[in-house]
């Protein structure tokens, strides 16, 4: 529900501004293509230019019908063939560098956007779904595809026939014309009329496409979770029910582009008719020839063909305008996480040592509830330090400041002795490793997975990573061992497996600050052991931050650090925190003896 309030607010948002100069917004990814525009728009001016000079060609053809001179007649077929040669060609030409120019800058922003989405905090994906997102770079992108790639074109070539067609009518006939330009207006008021109503039905429609889309990722994504629960049936009616209403803005829509479209036309053809019954009466008249009156006619008939064109295509431009919004709206969209414009530089060497400094945090989502509250902590280089406590306590909100993904509302976190907000976040996130709590694995290969922790590394590197993460043996007794495809989302793998290939990808990546999320929960106590001696192999020169509900994990930590409720409520080594009482005391006993007092 507030979900759906949310698209309401925006259509709301959106049906206010009513700007079919929203495609204005394309013209940063046209101007690096200027030369093939103006090819483009030159091949448009030409078809346009024969297109209206061919109807006098046609003209002499039939005033000559009766001459004596076969000759003459001859000429002129021949010109009336060169000149529809010369159409077809033009018409061709412009088709190739209009349809190459759409694709060309629909690339551009369909990876414009990409690379904006791609470095946006997570705060912004508390505000959208992805799926949405896909949509918008997906369907909207296709919709200005069309528009750049035909319609504009075909707008512009009706638009100059409809200004040349309306000014060789006056050549041809004023008194014709001018029973023609009374017809206008009353062509007109229903494009102006309808095509706004046809805009803010547009907007909509891709709105519920965006919803739909939204809807379908989340569940796909979650499909096991889905079936388990047998929520199949309730995934469907509310997929059924976002579609339907999506289906039902685009019914409205395209009756009105259906209503507007029979009423363009059939006032265009009415007035052809009237005026051709006029001329008619002219050339039995002798005021006028018959060839004057086909000339007159074709350029009408163009005439009106260029208004029924733009009218139809007015719908188009309405729908790429709010497309084009939609995707203008993501590129200049505020992250709540910015780099600062003149970042300071990473120390060098990065020695690991980490300060929260008074920190208070509360996620975007959750405002009134604090995930930190006034949290000092520091952690010193190649310290060991576990964090434990309740679910909820903050230990991950930490981890993600660290990174940050998010920044606190006050106090400072600091990486040796710098403010994280002062430095460019993908200069010192380069020497952090992450092994998160749900571990990603991408459609790829074991090694492609494993060598995401360093690009550069070398196959024996990865296997060497692999067998400290006890990963190595199950990894090659896959069917192509290291380049078996792991499927999407690592469906090939056990949770334990996927986390056992996460630990490797942080093995390799060899940062001076490791962040261990939960990384050995869904592990079995084997390999739990296993990954126990890697991890502390790895911690001996190196900041290392362990979260863990199981107190076994992090009994061999420099300190560890109990937290509840964003606060730090107790801190020491497992011995003294034990002898001490309290919170951990109570986690111990619970732990190692099911809750009996020793």
């Amino acid at each position: 529900m507030a979900r759906r309030g949310g698209l309401d607010a925006e259509l709301a948002k959106r049906e206010s501004s009513k700007r079919i100069g929203g495609l204005s917004a394309l013209w940063p990814f046209l101007r690096p293509y200027r030369l093939l525009l103006v090819a483009a728009l030159g091949a448009l001016i030409l078809t346009a230019s024969i297109s209206l000079i061919l109807p006098m060609a046609v003209r002499r053809v039939v005033d000559n019908f009766n001459a004596q001179d076969g000759a003459l007649l001859d000429r002129y077929f021949t010109a009336a063939l060169l000149i529809a040669a010369l159409l077809a060609l033009g018409t061709g030409l412009r088709y190739a560098l209009v349809t190459r120019l759409g694709e060309r800058v629909v690339a551009d922003i369909r990876k414009a956007v990409f690379d904006r989405v791609i470095g946006m905090s997570p705060a912004f994906y508390e505000r959208i779904m992805t799926g949405e997102v896909l949509s918008r770079i997906t369907t909207d992108t296709t919709l200005i595809l069309s528009v750049i790639g035909s319609s504009v074109s075909i707008a512009l070539r009706n638009a100059l026939i409809f200004i040349g067609g309306l000014t060789l009518m006056l050549f041809t006939s004023a008194k014709l014309a001018g029973l023609v330009l009374l017809i206008v207006p009353l062509i007109l008021v229903p494009i102006l009329t309808l095509g706004r109503r046809l805009r803010g039905l547009s907007r909509e429609n891709q709105d519920w496409i965006a919803e739909s889309s939204g809807n379908a990722s989340e569940a796909l994504l979650s499909v096991q979770t889905v079936q388990a629960f047998t929520h199949e049936d309730q995934s469907r009616a509310r997929f059924g029910a976002v579609t339907e209403q999506s289906y039902d803005a685009a019914r409205r829509r395209i009756f009105t582009r259906a209503l507007m479209t029979v009423i363009v036309i059939f006032l265009i053809f009415a007035g052809v008719v009237s005026v051709l019954w006029i001329g008619a009466r002219d050339v039995r008249l002798g005021t006028m020839s018959a060839g004057m009156l086909v000339q007159f006619v074709i350029y009408a008939v163009l005439v009106a063909g260029s208004v029924a064109a733009l009218s139809e295509i007015w719908g188009e431009l309405q729908r790429a305008a709010g497309a084009t919004e939609r995707l203008v709206d993501l590129l200049h969209a505020e992250d709540a996480v910015r780099d600062p414009e003149v970042p300071q530089p990473v120390p060098t060497p990065v020695r690991g040592g980490i300060t929260f400094d008074h920190v208070n945090f509360a996620y975007p989502s959750r405002p009134d509830r604090a995930a930190l509250d006034d949290l000092t902590l520091t952690i010193a280089p190649g310290e060991t330090v576990a964090l434990v406590g309740p679910s909820g306590a903050g230990k991950t909100t930490i981890i993600q400041l660290i990174q940050r993904f998010y920044d606190p509302a006050s106090g400072t976190v600091s990486l040796d002795g710098v403010p994280l907000d002062q430095m460019a976040r993908q200069a010192f996130r380069k020497h952090i490793a992450l092994v998160p709590q749900d571990p990603v694995i991408f459609a790829a290969s074991a090694r492609d997975n494993i060598r995401f922790g360093r690009l550069d590394a070398s196959d024996a590197e990865v296997e060497e990573a692999a067998r400290l993460a006890a990963a190595h043996e199950f990894i090659s007794a896959l069917p192509e061992g290291y380049d078996s495809y792991l499927g999407e989302r690592g469906v090939m793998l056990s949770g334990g497996q996927k986390q056992r290939v996460a630990i490797a990808r942080a093995i390799l990546r060899d940062a001076p600050v490791l962040l261990l999320d939960e990384a050995t929960s869904a592990l079995d106590a084997e390999s739990e052991r296993a990954v126990q001696q890697a991890v502390e192999t790895m911690s001996r020169d190196r900041t290392t931050i362990v979260i863990a509900h199981r107190l076994a994990t992090v009994k061999k930590a420099d300190r560890i650090i109990v937290m509840e409720e964003g606060r730090i409520v107790a801190s020491g080594t497992h011995d003294s925190l034990v002898a001490e009482g309290g919170l951990y005391a109570r986690l111990a006993r619970l732990q190692f003896t099911d809750g009996e007092v020793v």
